[in-house]
């Protein structure tokens, strides 16, 4: 009776082995099949920035949702994190994790050119890469850049200008105006009395209009043109609503464009 007691315990172990294999190998695919959901579902407009490299190819995106890291054969997602910052210099570092992979990923301003294709890009990026139970961290060098905002997009008259609202007294000609590119990083426009062009730096949170140049033109005593400059060189964020683009800085609301276009 006790052979039998045994050989029954034993068929009901092995039962319950496969079982868990099973479950297990579900949970894997489950797993995997979420990863996948998960990018499948972030749309290259939700993507604030881009990474590559060669030998190994890789590649890395980032987004409010999550963070991609890539090779040919394999994806990995991360959750999103706040990245760690640097005392000096504009360098990130985001550590993240996953059940079975460590990633430290470091975003340093820095120019950086594509060993492939030669394309010289603003930001240089290194990843540690740290897989299951191997001692190995595996590293990779590459080039990378913020994707501006694709709302800016457009052309944009001012309407408010240190919170009072811009009036023919203050510019008689017509209202500053500017055409932002933002795939190029650039914007033109009319400044109150002189025409303006400049280029755009552009991070997650953080945009400022810099090496803005303008014509000679004589203006107006009472023209706020030279005021309407120093807000926008000074502004460091935005905010789009309501066909709005409201520039700030950390002592508040500079100006305040509408949409036109």
């Amino acid at each position: 009776m006790r052979f039998y007691l045994n050989i029954a315990l034993i068929l009901l172990l092995c039962m319950s082995c496969k079982s868990n294999r099973s479950n297990q190998e579900q949970s894997k695919e489950d797993g995997q099949k979420h990863v996948v959901d998960l990018a499948s579902q972030v749309t290259d407009s939700q993507i604030y920035f881009e990474a590559t490299g060669t030998e190994p190819f890789w590649s890395v995106s980032i987004s409010d949702n999550l963070i991609l890291f890539k090779t040919p054969s394999d994806s990995i997602v991360f959750p999103p994190t706040h990245p760690i910052l640097a005392q000096d210099g504009n360098v990130k570092r985001y550590d993240v994790k996953t059940a079975s992979t460590k990633m430290s990923l470091e975003i340093r301003q820095a120019e950086c050119t594509n060993a492939m294709s030669g394309k010289v890009s603003p930001y240089t990026v290194s990843v540690d890469l740290k897989q299951g139970t191997a001692s190995e961290v595996q590293n990779f060098e590459g080039c990378g850049a913020y994707k501006t905002d694709y709302r800016l997009h457009d052309i944009w008259v001012l309407e408010s200008l240190h919170g009072k609202t811009v009036t023919k007294a203050d510019f008689s000609k017509e209202f500053p105006r500017m055409d932002i590119k933002a795939a190029e990083n650039t914007f033109s426009g009319f400044a109150g009395c002189n025409q303006m062009h400049g280029t755009l730096f552009f991070e997650k949170g953080w945009l400022r209009f810099t090496d803005v140049t303008t014509t000679r033109m004589l203006c107006e005593p009472n023209n706020k043109e030279a005021e309407f400059l120093n807000a926008l060189q000074s502004s460091t964020t935005y905010a789009i609503e309501n066909n709005r683009l409201t520039l700030s800085n950390p002592s508040g609301i500079l100006t305040i464009f509408k949409k036109i276009d």
